[in-house]
């Protein structure tokens, strides 16, 4: 699955609809340029998908093209589609509290969550320890504001939405996620332990992917959070995805029921849990 695939259907939807407004107006790509002032390449690139307008080649455009009662829809589109695609670096800027609060609202307005984590433990079941570390590393990996202390307790916070509310909570581990030694041995003892508690709760099925299954559809991908259908929000190295087109929402809903096939659940994932505990020593 391609993690730039959203964005570049939702740049070239916007290039058409341009093309169209264009086109409505009576004017060639080269007479517009002309008129913008712009290389006379600009406007074939933006109508392919092949650069993204800025606010004021927008202006410019529907200026030009006698279409500007489109323009703040236009410009609201062009700074969705800027925000489907966002580095870590920019969400994280103004610290590391600022982006675990941005997501409060979703976390609140979504009943059915899937997630899938071939990483770490997922934030919604961290330990505070646990996420002190997590969030150490990041902040020693991307020279990020060291917030840590504050973005932890919202973090904790946030996690009532496993208890209050009429929420779902489908989770989706792989084992080597429970062997992975995040801070020390007694911050990993103490996440494990907490771990085999939070699933025990109504509102959660937790599945434990065990090392050495055959992988048939179940192929270990990047680690995502599906929103009920609305909205998937993928974690890549560098970058953070936001899925919002239904087709490729329903593949990641496919994936998702292809690693819940082969997970194990109840006693078995808690004897998995319970294996990496031992193996700590």
């Amino acid at each position: 699955m391609s993690s730039s695939s959203s964005v570049q259907q939702a740049r070239q939807a916007l290039g058409q609809r341009l093309r169209e407004i264009r086109k409505d107006s009576g004017l060639t790509a080269r007479a517009l340029a002309a008129l913008a002032g712009w290389h006379e390449s600009k406007c074939s690139r933006i109508e392919h998908g092949k650069a993204m307008p800025s606010d004021a080649d927008i202006r410019a455009w529907t200026l030009h093209c006698a279409a500007q009662e489109q323009t703040a829809d236009l410009i609201a589109t062009a700074r969705n589609i800027n925000g489907m695609y966002v580095e870590w670096r920019r969400t994280e800027r103004s610290g590391l509290k600022s982006a675990q609060q941005s997501v409060l609202p979703l976390f609140e307005r979504t009943h059915r969550f899937r997630m899938y984590q071939s990483w770490v433990i997922p934030g919604l079941l961290q330990t505070a320890e646990y996420t002190t570390a997590v969030l150490n590393t990041i902040v020693d990996l991307r020279q990020t504001q060291d917030d840590v202390a504050e973005a932890v307790s919202i973090r904790m916070d946030r996690q009532r939405v496993l208890r209050s509310g009429d929420h779902r909570f489908a989770v989706l581990i792989e084992e080597w996620v429970l062997r992975t030694v995040i801070g020390d041995t007694s911050t990993m003892a103490g996440q494990l332990g907490h771990l085999i508690g939070v699933a025990s709760l109504p509102s959660v099925s937790l599945g434990v992917i065990p090392m050495g299954t055959p992988r048939g559809p179940g192929w270990p991908v990047e680690s995502f959070t599906m929103y009920d259908d609305a909205q998937v929000n993928v974690e890549l190295v560098s970058a953070h995805l936001t899925v919002t087109q239904p087709r490729e929402i329903c593949d990641y809903a496919t994936t998702f029921n292809a690693l819940a096939s082969i997970a194990r659940y109840g006693t078995g994932a808690r004897s998995l849990i319970t294996a990496a505990i031992d193996a700590l020593g």
